[in-house]
């Protein structure tokens, strides 16, 4: 992606910190994840989808039919990423990562993670993890992708994003976001959201904590999207941890 330059890498630098960081952390607290509209502008979704048949760019292409994921396709993205994406999955976890702390710290999970993504990506590798997760996910269709949870080996970050990088109900119809609250001895608990073009969610990977009578217990939750009805439809997913294969 060598069209994004050293001007709109500061722009989106700037507008990343000047978030709400207050606001998101709380809403990922009370529901397991924060909507985030209008964040990446059509240019660049438009400049990330452009590269989605530039195969130099990815370690692995996979089916879901294939493997009872779904219907669809995605691809990983090799290191080293590119600069945009690169500067996404590190910026983000910078913002990230005291939430996640605190999360653990809340459960009683003695883990404790570093302030730089540099260096959590280092313990990734201690653990064999060192292939890239970042992916672009691509739906026609009938396309749909099932609950699932992102976990790619023993390390793992509580939270990850999506960016949608087309447009709802003008370049496809269906495919809503569908998460799954899991508390316990209760049943599950769904959320349908449908982001519009740029929009980024933050969402819990695994689980988080919530605050009981007593102390926090763990809420385990699950994501995937629901069948399109018409069109096609590319997503951005931002996993902070690395993989083992």
């Amino acid at each position: 992606m060598s069209t994004f330059n050293i001007q709109q890498a500061q722009v989106l630098s700037e507008k990343i910190k000047h978030l709400d960081w207050t606001i998101i952390h709380e809403r990922l607290n009370q529901q397991g994840y924060s909507h985030i509209e209008n964040f990446l502008s059509d240019e660049l979704c438009e400049l990330i989808k452009a590269h989605y048949h530039h195969e130099d760019l990815y370690r692995k292409t996979v089916n879901m039919q294939r493997y009872r994921f779904g219907e669809g396709e995605y691809k990983y993205f090799r290191h080293p990423l590119p600069n945009l994406l690169q500067l996404l999955r590190t910026q983000f976890y910078s913002h990230l990562v005291p939430l996640a702390n605190a999360w653990f710290a809340n459960l009683n999970i003695d883990r404790q993670y570093p302030a730089s993504h540099e260096a959590f990506l280092q313990q990734c590798q201690q653990a064999g993890q060192n292939k890239a997760t970042v992916l672009i996910l691509h739906y026609q269709q009938h396309g749909f992708n099932t609950l699932h949870q992102d976990l790619y080996g023993e390390v793992y970050f509580p939270i990850q994003m999506v960016i949608c990088l087309n447009q709802a109900n003008a370049d496809f119809k269906g495919g809503e976001l569908v998460l799954t609250e899991q508390i316990p001895r209760a049943q599950s608990k769904a959320m349908v959201i449908q982001p519009n073009k740029g929009d980024v969610l933050l969402l819990t990977t695994h689980f988080r904590p919530k605050k009981g009578t007593h102390s926090y217990y763990r809420v385990n939750m699950k994501h995937g999207v629901s069948q399109l009805t018409e069109g096609e439809r590319y997503s951005l997913g931002i996993i902070f941890h690395d993989a083992v294969s």
